[in-house]
């Protein structure tokens, strides 16, 4: 006998749907977003300057290895980066949900959570940045696949407090939509990508007006970045919405109510 939920169709993920809805939270909570990211961005970028030198932070100039302590600096620079991917994209995680449902935007009530958060998110975001570049060092697919499993990791942390098991949390949410969500993450993945071009072009015209010119075009460059870098993290809080409304029949209100 044919076990008739076996003969069920896969419910789609909308792909499509959750693209479109991920620009419409951007711009329509751009500011918010340009707020939201912006400081521990400009932190990260202080650092790593200070760390490697302005030139480098602004995509003039190539990072040196010519000795333990460069070495050193660019692995700090590195870490500390990654720490603060950690703590933006717990706070986008909330402003997505909050934005999706039309709920004000509260900046205060993200920080706890989020902090929460960041010592799995930062740790675990490390290991699987690895993953996807030894994917990508295989024609780039493996490492889209990669990005796939992981990719619902951060609200997995966030909104779950999965902590450490976050990766095994994503890969389960993930299995049997990752090709679906590899089309969506290339879109996103192109956005940020194009952002950090425009950004960078920008940056070689205005750092060449002296120490003004390097302050403004930091500025810039990190309000760009942010941009990038809110786009994704709404982009995978709606996948991640989305695959536990499939897959548990949970709605985005409720997913939200952790926060209450």
């Amino acid at each position: 006998m044919t076990d008739a939920s076996m003969a069920q169709p896969k419910v789609p993920l909308g792909v499509g749907s959750i693209i479109s809805e991920s620009f419409s939270i951007l711009f329509g909570k751009f500011i918010q977003v340009i707020i939201i990211a912006f400081v521990p961005t400009l932190i990260g970028f202080l650092i790593s300057g200070v760390l490697n030198g302005f030139d480098v932070t602004l995509g003039q100039a190539e990072a040196e290895f010519t000795g333990p302590g460069d070495v050193i600096n660019n692995i700090l620079a590195f870490l500390i980066n990654m720490v603060v991917y950690a703590i933006t994209t717990a706070l986008l995680v909330q402003l997505a949900y909050d934005a999706k449902l039309g709920r004000p935007i509260q900046l205060g009530r993200y920080v706890g959570p989020a902090m929460s958060a960041v010592v799995p998110l930062a740790i675990l975001s490390i290991v699987t940045t690895i993953l996807v570049m030894l994917g990508m060092m295989l024609f780039i697919v493996p490492g889209l696949w990669v990005y796939a499993v992981f990719c619902v990791l951060a609200p997995a942390i966030v909104i779950e407090r999965a902590g450490f098991g976050g990766m095994g949390r994503s890969r389960a949410l993930t299995k049997e939509y990752r090709w679906p969500i590899v089309g969506g993450l290339i879109l996103g993945l192109l956005v940020a990508i194009g952002l950090q071009i425009v950004a960078m072009l920008l940056v070689a015209g205005i750092a060449a007006f002296g120490t003004l010119g390097m302050v403004l075009a930091l500025i810039l460059l990190v309000a760009i970045s942010t941009l990038g870098a809110g786009y994704l993290s709404i982009l995978v809080s709606l996948i991640y919405a989305r695959l536990r409304e499939i897959k548990e029949g949970v709605s985005v209100d409720q997913i939200a109510s952790v926060f209450d």
